[in-house]
């Protein structure tokens, strides 16, 4: 669990920067990455959390 929010923490930041760089420089290439990086990490926490509630969800059966 710890890992987990450390690796989605760490790819925020990046999103972030990405976004500080593209203010920046205007670059639209940076806005891009940043967008995919948000996106991803978005889909894999929803993934995440569903797999927990499946979980619980099993447990409780």
């Amino acid at each position: 669990m710890l890992i987990f929010r450390v690796v989605v923490m760490l790819l925020l930041a990046a999103g972030v920067v990405s976004f500080a760089l593209y203010v920046a420089t205007g670059q639209v290439r940076y806005r891009h990455i940043g967008l995919v990086i948000v996106k991803w990490t978005v889909i894999a926490g929803l993934a995440f959390f569903a797999v927990l509630l499946l979980e619980r969800l099993a447990l409780m059966l």
